[in-house]
C-alpha cells in the first residue's frame, strides 16, 4: 500500500527558515509529480510547489524565491526548503503525489498526514 511519510514541521521566528521532507513508500511503479499544499487556519487548502517527472517546478506566487522544491537522489522523497519564513506561511503543510501503484496501471493521488508549520512574529 502506498503511503506518504511527512516530517520537519514546527516552531520558526519570522525570517527563519525550514525544511520538510516527504517520503513516498509501499509498491511504487512511477510517480508522475510530487507538491505541497498547505491549509492555513479558517481557509482552503492551496497548491504551494510541485515538481513534475520532468523536474520542471510550479511555485505559488506568495512564496516564489524563498521557497524550494526538489526530489531526493532515490526520486521518492520530495523537499520543501523554506526561507525567510513570514506569520503568514503558518498552516498544516500536507505532501502530495499522482502514483501509479505496482499493482495498477492507474494513476491515483496520495497525501500525507500533514505537518504544522507555524511562524512566529
Amino acid at each position: 500500500q502506498v503511503q506518504l511519510v511527512e516530517s520537519g514541521g514546527g516552531l520558526v521566528q519570522a525570517g527563519g527558515s525550514l525544511r520538510l521532507s516527504c517520503a513516498a513508500t509501499g509498491s511504487i511503479l512511477r510517480i508522475n509529480a510530487m507538491g505541497w499544499y498547505r491549509q492555513p487556519p479558517g481557509k482552503q487548502r492551496e497548491l504551494v510547489a510541485a515538481i513534475i517527472t520532468d523536474s520542471s517546478t510550479h511555485y505559488a506566487d506568495s512564496v516564489t524565491g524563498r521557497f524550494t522544491i526538489s526530489r531526493g537522489s532515490g526520486e521518492n522523497t520530495v523537499y520543501l526548503q523554506m526561507m525567510n519564513l513570514k506569520p503568514e506561511d503558518t498552516a498544516v503543510y500536507y505532501c502530495n503525489a499522482n502514483i501509479i501503484p505496482a499493482t495498477s496501471y492507474v494513476d491515483y493521488d496520495y497525501w500525507g498526514q500533514g505537518t504544522q508549520v507555524t511562524v512566529s512574529q
